[in-house]
């Protein structure tokens, strides 16, 4: 995030687009946005009539990627592919070897989420090679050889979101004591998220002081872990901003198991059913939205834009959105696991 300007409206009301991108022949592409509307349903178990596309994500179990995966497959479904989805269980060299074996099957495509963002270069690089597109959602890639390999990317302003993690912990906390960020540094989603917070209290020119910064892995058993520790480092913070709900969660059994509810406040990141929820319990201050069915459809409609030789986005970034108790309260799709 070296570099970014640090003043950035919270209230984005478009998909920013990010033009130089480029179509199979190397001409110039055109922006898209993302539609949205599709309802998940299990992967078919025989291929489709155009063939297969491959998916590897982080982790399958985590209700976001699972969702996404429902909905890529229903998606592509319509167009006549089918989608063999995969978990990396967030373990790079897994990854990598289910990257691989796309390839040796001749997948038509590869829809990547990465577990790391800078290992992943490695299949990103063999799947270029063997003439195979790659779209990723969610995370990048960073390798420096393999980044510009990628045909599209979609994903959540993470950035913005991170403004308005940090506008939250404001307003919930005031602007002094101690506050700790649980992260997840090796997936560029979460590092622009941090970026995003730790800049509005910059801008802001608060005076919280962030006496933490540690590592979850973006799930939930870790983040009950790391959040025990910090508790019994820093005893008396005053706040937590974890950089999705999973890790959110664990960090409030931490919270909880020391006694401290209504005195520490947690800040999250996804609003997944089980994070919507949480707000509405009021375990969590706030955990702003994203929108995983436009980033699952849009990653389909950007391939079948490929493959009809049409222009196709280069990336796309989906704004985020606060997620209060307020908005719990009226949110008739709360309960539901269709996020």
């Amino acid at each position: 995030m070296a570099g970014r300007p640090f003043v950035r409206s919270v209230l984005v009301l478009v998909v920013v687009v990010v033009a130089g991108s480029c179509s199979r022949d190397g001409s110039t592409l055109a922006d898209r946005d993302a539609s949205d509307g599709a309802t998940a349903f299990a992967p078919t178990e025989r291929d489709g009539p155009k063939g297969r596309i491959g998916l590897t994500c982080m982790d399958l179990t985590n209700p976001f990627f699972k969702l996404i995966a429902n909905l890529m497959t229903e998606e592509a479904g319509k167009h006549g592919y089918e989608v063999v989805a995969l978990s990396g269980e967030l373990d790079p060299a897994k990854q990598n070897n289910q990257l691989n074996d796309f390839v040796a099957q001749q997948v038509a495509a590869i829809f990547l989420n990465p577990v790391d963002s800078k290992a992943a270069g490695e299949g990103v690089k063999k799947a270029h090679a063997a003439g195979i597109p790659v779209f990723t959602f969610d995370v990048e890639v960073t390798d420096e050889e393999a980044k510009d390999l990628v045909v599209s990317h979609i994903g959540s302003d993470n950035y913005q979101g991170g403004l308005l993690a940090g506008e939250s912990m404001v307003k919930a906390v005031g602007d002094n004591g101690k506050i700790a960020i649980i992260t997840y540094p090796e997936v560029t989603s979460c590092i622009h998220r941090q970026s995003g917070f730790k800049d509005y209290l910059r801008e802001q020119k608060s005076n919280l002081e962030i006496v933490a910064e540690l590592s979850a892995k973006g799930n939930r058993d870790d983040g009950l872990a790391v959040a025990t520790d910090i508790l019994q480092s820093h005893p008396d913070i005053k706040g937590i901003f974890a950089i999705n709900d999973p890790s959110a969660l664990g960090a409030h059994a931490a919270v909880k198991k020391a006694g401290k509810e209504g005195q520490i406040t947690i800040v999250a990141f996804d609003a997944s059913p089980a994070g919507k929820q949480a707000v509405y319990e009021k375990k969590l201050y706030d955990s702003p939205q994203q929108f995983p069915r436009k980033m699952a459809l849009g990653t389909v409609h950007a391939f079948i834009q490929y493959m009809n030789g049409e222009d196709v986005a280069k990336k796309t970034f989906i704004p985020c959105a606060h997620y209060y108790y307020e908005d719990a309260v009226n949110d008739p799709n709360r309960v539901s696991e269709q996020w």
